[in-house]
């Protein structure tokens, strides 16, 4: 209509927030999908939340909930991603440890604030532990970025 101003130009809304996104996967989500499996017996060999996880099976499963395929042992495991400084882990890392032989023989999941989620045999269940912690600071061998 005449005398009628065009409506003025709305900028573009601005990207959404990519902390914790790397890769296609929400590093945040995914720990969030581990931390809800919290209390799942441990089982040897064990690949799902009905019968119980070991550690490589606990970490393989939450990643495949985002499309991630992870080898099943602990050993393949650690050959896949980029390795990551201590300093850099951030959430949805792989962590890494020496439990029963040398080199990596177990590993969980990063949840941030030196605290990682892990299906341990030692207690029987998916728990939250520290990294600093006495038992587990020494037996670190490393963190991986998988995505």
């Amino acid at each position: 209509m005449p005398g009628r101003a065009a409506p003025a130009p709305t900028a573009p809304a601005p990207p959404p927030p990519t902390s914790g996104v790397r890769g296609g996967f929400d590093g945040y989500a995914l720990v969030g999908t581990a931390l809800a499996l919290r209390g799942t017996p441990y089982r040897n060999g064990g690949t799902d939340p009905k019968s119980g996880f070991d550690c490589s099976g606990f970490t393989q499963y939450v990643f495949a909930q985002y499309g991630i395929a992870l080898p099943r042992d602990v050993h393949d495991q650690f050959q896949k991603g980029k390795s990551i400084k201590p300093q850099d882990v951030a959430p949805g890392d792989l962590i890494f440890f020496a439990t029963t032989e040398k080199g990596p023989s177990h590993v969980g999941i990063a949840v941030g604030s030196d605290e990682f989620v892990h299906a341990p045999s030692s207690t029987g269940v998916v728990r939250v532990e520290r990294l600093g912690s006495s038992y587990w600071a020494p037996r670190f061998v490393g963190a991986k970025r998988v995505n």
